[in-house]
């Protein structure tokens, strides 16, 4: 097994690999690594690459590296050293680098590593950004010599911290390490260069073959080279670069976002509308005008100058107002606006007409100027931090394909969707149309607009963009059978993968079961089975409904993923599908449950409680049966349970065996698709697959890629082609056209309900979280400002090497002082009397057992949890439960049963690692966070071990914040930024090492009013 890896070194990419059964070691050598590719995917493209050896920093432990998470390490007991490895690797020329990292991914044979993958993001970030034409020429200076330059235009800084905070250290291990954003920069700016040479045609091409004068002007020379083949500029005698480079950074800086509190804004209006509507909604979102003068064929577009705030965009001010005189009230209005326009002008030259007079308030179009507006200018005024506002439509109306079915037997049209009477190999007449929106269009009307050869076409009164692709694949279209017959199975498949970015499936009509299916809401629109008679409970409607869709899949023979919000009864669902397909004497094969380990007690617990007639086996441990006695065991069960770490060691054997479904629990475990243990579970086969997660999408679409693709192997198609139709337009452009898509092609598949869904679950209490506001003493506030003084001041001295680092461990010892600091400086002091959060905790504390309730405390930190377990117990003088990593499977089962079934008021203290998911601990209605993960999805997580079904009382969460610290800044940070805090928080600390030190000292800083009176 090869796992491949890729750092960014020398501006090139640096390809090695890592490998099961090392030969010999050499002292210094990494013993697993080897750049021979030899009879892989990757062979062709590393074939002739530039042979080194890099000095990498890596982890290591008992003189060995550790081996990659792909390839499924151990728990390790020791903290891990960074050491300094000499790893053989290969040098990839530009091309075929940028080759291998589109099809690194869904390479069969070498398994990506986190670096390569985050650098096959990175290549797909760069082809987007040369796609979307935010890329600008540059002529630089490179060791003496002049070299051409494609450079990305100035992107969101926001973007780049956060994918900066995602590197992998491995991507920047070689020479003892550099900082995430110098390799980001480096690495980014290379790859643009190769992405926009490997698509720009080569205009001076005629010129090489033998037309080139003896000497062309420099200009064009540089011309030639960033078309080329070679970026180097060929240098003459008396060159002078300077004026062009000059002239070039000047371009590069008109990119570059203003800072004031001002910008300069361009709105599209097309023929007819109003040159401007002052109605602030109008100005930021044009609506369809009213007032159409009725010249629908007038070729008469404009854009609008204007001003606008860049805090405020409703604060929208037209350049003929400014001009008016009727902007005095904003300071510096003109020539705000004269210099914005002077930088926009470089990168959108069709303005220049307007700027010849003295009062420049718009420039009129064609419709072909308009269709360049559109789709090339926008985006890069856009990405250089103008205002660009356009009209509702734009991006929105487009042309698409419409698929309408039927059931071959007008008689099956009726009635809900019932599991019998329905087959997947049925027939259902089908018709394919063309349409805009709700709209068909028909051959006529296709020929006319061919005809036009216009790209924004009117078109039953809403403007259309038609470039000369669309038409090309709508005219394709025309020439298929669009009417006939096919299975209810290619149906699904064809909505699946139907369409494309040229002419995408827009609309789906079908009716009867199949309809059901595809409409997502089958299990509302199906029969609701009764609780089985076998089952120790009394299911609630939803649940019912559950086990109708459940039962309806299985029939199907279709993968299902059950996505229920955490604590509405996913194992209990499983439970009653399995007694329910057993009723009547029926006797369908074995269930294979995998699953986290800390849930395999829960689930033999469940099964004993629920459903005792079930037969189940636990295939786990070092006593677990293999060969014959593992096949007899199965087959003596209903129900078989294993962990995922002994599915991926246990995988030959276990698929050796024929299993009625396989069911992933916590099914998030399988998001990264490419690891030994993702593979390992999708290589079980069974008839019919299930997952259950309550968050199938944490960070990433294709994390729901690579659970589909357990549940129903091949149905999203190869995972590179997800990335691209998908992932890339909706995490990063917000495309709408695609989620839709996506929500098509998943719908069928998916169960997701809400425990907040009063229609769903009415019973279940609320839930009210509130912020604990705690002081620091002043010895806290002491060792707080020493700590952040001493790390500014190393950082003013150190090397770019160490800074991260630095910073990373100022952000662990700072959290301690704000627990305690008995913590900071594991000193075994006594711990009264020194900490405002300990003191908040135990008065807390008190509250609840005086109250005969029952609290959960979570902390991130085992050696705090250990300092605390003794205290609090001693204090409170009553029982303080503590569950850290350490804990074992037993102890783990008992303290929760104790928890549990013991009436005594009891605090729970857990590590939040450890204990965040798997446990129900519904006795307890208190949960407090002592210290922040600041991830709000894996605080959610932790709380919901008591906010779940089966709780009946109101739960209230309590998360502590140290004032006028860090914890407050980062708090109001996720609160007023959610969305860009879970891109960067998802991380944990490290997107604040990229900070600068005045950045820093602002976050860190401690404010005056932080220490308790």
């Amino acid at each position: 097994m090869l796992v491949g890896h890729a750092t960014w070194h020398g501006g090139a990419l640096c390809l090695w690999a890592e490998r099961t059964g090392p030969d010999e070691p050499v002292p210094g050598v990494h013993p697993f690594a080897t750049r021979d590719f030899s009879g892989t995917s990757y062979e062709p493209l590393v074939r002739g690459a530039f042979r080194v050896e890099l000095t990498m920093s890596l982890p290591t432990l008992a003189g060995r590296p550790l081996p990659s998470a792909e390839l499924g390490p151990g728990p390790v007991d020791d903290e891990p050293e960074l050491r300094a490895w000499r790893v053989p690797a290969l040098v990839l020329e530009p091309f075929p680098a940028m080759a291998l990292l589109q099809a690194a991914e869904h390479s069969g044979d070498v398994v990506a590593g986190t670096d390569l993958r985050f650098l096959c993001l990175l290549a797909a970030e760069a082809v987007h950004l040369a796609g979307r034409g935010q890329v600008l020429p540059a002529l630089l200076r490179e060791d003496g010599d002049l070299v051409a330059r494609w450079r990305p235009v100035a992107a969101d800084p926001a973007r780049f911290r956060a994918l900066a905070a995602a590197m992998p250290a491995a991507c920047r291990a070689a020479d003892g390490g550099r900082p995430a954003a110098e390799v980001l920069r480096e690495a980014l700016h290379g790859m643009v260069d190769t992405a926009v040479r490997g698509v720009v045609p080569h205009p001076l091409l005629p010129l090489r073959r033998g037309a080139v004068p003896d000497r062309l002007p420099l200009a064009e020379r540089w011309v030639e080279a960033l078309t080329g083949p070679s970026a180097g500029v060929a240098r003459e005698p008396g060159d002078d670069p300077g004026e062009l480079i000059a002239e070039l950074d000047a371009w590069a800086a008109a990119s570059h976002r203003p800072s004031g509190p001002l910008r300069v804004c361009f709105r599209l209006a097309e023929p007819g509308a109003p040159e401007f509507d002052p109605a602030p909604e109008s100005a930021l979102a044009p609506a369809e005008p009213a007032g159409r003068s009725g010249h629908d064929d007038a070729d008469t577009w404009r854009v609008e100058f204007a001003l606008q705030g860049t805090d405020d965009p409703s604060l929208y001010v037209p350049a003929a107002l400014v001009w008016a005189g009727e902007a005095a009230s904003i300071p510096g209005a003109g020539e705000a606006l004269l210099a914005g326009l002077g930088r926009a002008l470089r990168l959108f030259p069709d303005i220049a007409p307007a700027l010849d007079g003295p009062a420049p308030d718009g420039l009129v179009l064609d419709t072909a100027g308009a269709f360049r507006f559109l789709r090339q200018a926008a985006p890069m005024l856009a990405a250089a931090g103008f205002g660009v506002l356009l009209p509702q439509w734009a991006g929105k109306a487009r042309l698409g394909m419409r698929l309408t079915t039927r059931p071959d037997d007008p008689e099956s049209a009726a009635g809900a969707a019932a599991p019998s009477g329905f087959d997947l190999k049925g027939m259902v007449r089908f018709r394919w149309d063309l349409a805009i929106g709700d709209e068909t269009v028909d051959e006529d009307e296709l020929e006319e607009l061919a005809r036009l050869k216009t790209p924004l076409v009117r078109l039953r009164g809403r403007w259309v963009e038609l470039d000369e692709r669309q038409l090309e694949a709508a005219l394709d279209f025309l020439r298929h059978p669009r009417r006939g017959r096919m299975t209810a199975a290619e149906a699904i498949r064809a909505i699946v993968h139907a369409g494309d970015d040229a002419l995408p499936l827009t609309g789906v009509d079908a009716a009867g079961t199949l309809g059901d299916l595809l409409s997502g809401e089958a299990e509302r629109r199906l029969t609701p089975l009764r609780t089985p008679d076998e089952l120790d409970a009394e299911l609630r409607p939803y649940q019912e409904r559950g086990l109708a869709w459940l039962a309806f899949m299985n029939d199907l023979g279709l993968g299902a993923l059950l996505a229920d919000d955490m604590g509405l009864g996913k194992t209990i669902s499983i439970l009653s599908l399995l007694v329910h397909e057993r009723e009547g004497g029926a006797r369908p094969g074995p269930t294979l449950a995998i699953l986290p380990m800390s849930l395999v007690g829960n689930w033999q617990r469940e099964a004993a409680r629920f459903t005792p007639k079930l037969r189940v086996h636990v295939h786990h441990g070092t006593g677990r049966h293999r060969g014959g006695e593992l096949a007899a065991a199965v087959a003596a069960a209903d129900l078989v349970l294993t962990t995922y770490g002994t599915a991926a060691r246990d995988a030959e054997a276990l698929a050796g065996i024929g299993w009625e479904r396989v069911v992933c629990d916590e099914a998030q475990s399988l998001k990264n698709s490419g690891t030994r243990q993702a593979r390992a579970v999708r290589g079980i086969p069974a008839r019919s697959r299930i997952a259950l997660t309550g968050t199938p999408v944490e960070n990433h679409l294709t994390e729901l890629w690579s659970i589909m693709e357990f549940a129903n192997p091949g149905l999203l198609g190869p995972r590179a082609a997800f990335r691209e139709r998908f992932a890339v337009p909706i995490e990063r452009d917000g495309d709408e056209q695609a989620a839709q898509a996506l929500k098509r092609a998943t719908r069928p598949f998916v169960l997701r309900r809400l425990k907040t869904d009063r229609s769903i679950i009415s019973d279940l209490p609320d839930k009210q979280e509130i912020k604990v506001y705690c002081n620091l003493t002043a010895e806290q506030a002491s060792l707080y400002r020493a700590t952040v003084d001493d790390m500014l001041a190393q950082i003013a001295e150190a090397d770019d090497k160490r800074r991260r680092g630095l910073v990373l461990a100022t952000m662990a010892r700072l959290k301690q002082v704000c627990n305690h600091p008995a913590q900071l400086l594991k000193d075994g002091s006594r711990l009264p009397g020194r900490s405002g959060k300990l003191e908040r905790l135990e008065e807390i504390c008190a509250e609840v057992l005086e109250q005969g309730e029952k609290a959960l405390v979570f902390t991130q930190y085992a050696e705090f949890g250990s300092m605390l377990q003794p205290y609090l117990a001693a204090r409170l003088e009553r029982p303080v439960l503590w569950l850290h990593g350490g804990t074992s499977k037993q102890a783990r089962d008992d303290l929760v049963q104790r928890f549990q079934d013991d009436p005594v008021p009891a605090v729970f203290l857990l590590s939040l690692k450890a204990a965040g998911t798997g446990l129900t601990l519904t006795a307890a209605n208190h949960v407090v966070h002592v210290d922040r993960w600041w991830n709000p999805a894996v605080e959610d997580q932790a709380t919901d071990r008591a906010f779940r079904i089966g709780q009946t009382r109101d739960v209230q969460v309590r998360k502590f914040i140290c004032v006028g610290t860090l914890e407050e800044r980062v708090d109001e940070m996720i609160e007023r930024k959610k969305a860009l805090a879970d891109s960067i928080v998802g991380t944990g600390e490290e997107w604040l090492t990229e900070l600068s030190v005045a950045e820093l000292r602002d976050v860190l800083r401690l404010s005056p009013d932080a220490v308790s009176g």
